[in-house]
């Protein structure tokens, strides 16, 4: 299997959010996390806890956002 974008999940303070997501995309959460869990060797995390990391290497990877950032 080639490498994932995301690694292991850091243990941070969590600010608590509630959003509605299509059903295909939870599924495919689902299918990410115990990607990371066959991936690491250890139990799929849990998948609402892979959202903020897929945000954040998301956000750290567009260029454009990081020029508008830097615009403002």
């Amino acid at each position: 299997m080639s490498k994932l974008k995301l690694g292991t999940i850091e243990h941070d303070k969590p600010v608590k959010l509630t959003i509605e997501l299509p059903a295909v995309v939870h599924r495919n959460l689902i299918a990410y996390a115990e990607a990371i869990g066959r991936e690491s060797g250890q139990p799929a995390p849990d998948p609402a806890k892979i959202v903020a990391p897929m945000m954040e290497r998301f956000m750290a990877t567009d260029r454009a956002f990081a020029r508008a950032r830097k615009a403002k």
